[in-house]
């Protein structure tokens, strides 16, 4: 299936598992019905913004509505076979998926690119975040912690937060970290 597919048949699952309609749903997340239509035919070319808002609406981790369920003993994703998420600053791409015990960890590729920020309201979990390229600004939007290569930082996911460069594009690795549901 196609990354669009996957998308639009995990969130019509979640959705008829907790009794929602298309209008309950377009009410909690504040997408469009129409664009959910759209979403959960496969079409529709969603944002990370709406891809977490419907997150927080379904109450899932974001790798629940973009990943196929497979248990494979070997695991290889090739970068150009990975659909990427993009906002007006960020472009992720959601590596692998794990369930360790209680918790689900969510592996992304992300890529800042200069002159805009990315903010988020808040989620539920934690983010890890490890700069292998260039100077980013990350955090608590209150407190925000500068990073260079190879420095990593780990904060409360369920704060307000932001990403931004310092000059140039960044290159980093995202980690998000769930309670299991």
């Amino acid at each position: 299936m196609s990354a669009g597919q996957v998308l639009g048949a995990n969130i019509r699952a979640f959705r008829e598992q907790r009794g929602l309609s298309l209008s309950e749903l377009a009410r909690r997340s504040s997408i469009a019905k129409g664009t959910l239509s759209q979403l959960e035919s496969g079409s529709g070319n969603p944002t990370i913004e709406t891809v977490f808002s419907l997150s927080n609406a379904l109450d899932v981790p974001v790798s629940e509505l973009v990943t196929e369920r497979t248990v494979p003993d070997v695991v290889l994703v090739r970068a150009r076979d990975v659909e990427v998420l993009s906002s007006n600053a960020v472009d992720l791409r959601l590596m692998r998926r794990m369930d360790v015990g209680d918790t689900v960890l969510e592996i992304y590729d992300q890529r800042v690119r200069p002159g805009a920020t990315q903010t988020s309201e808040g989620h539920p979990g934690r983010e890890h975040v490890l700069v292998t390229s260039g100077q980013l600004r990350v955090g608590p939007v209150e407190g925000p912690y500068e990073l260079g290569p190879g420095d990593y930082v780990c904060f409360p996911g369920s704060v307000p937060h932001l990403y931004e460069t310092v000059g140039g594009e960044v290159s980093s690795v995202l980690v998000l970290e769930y309670p299991k549901h």
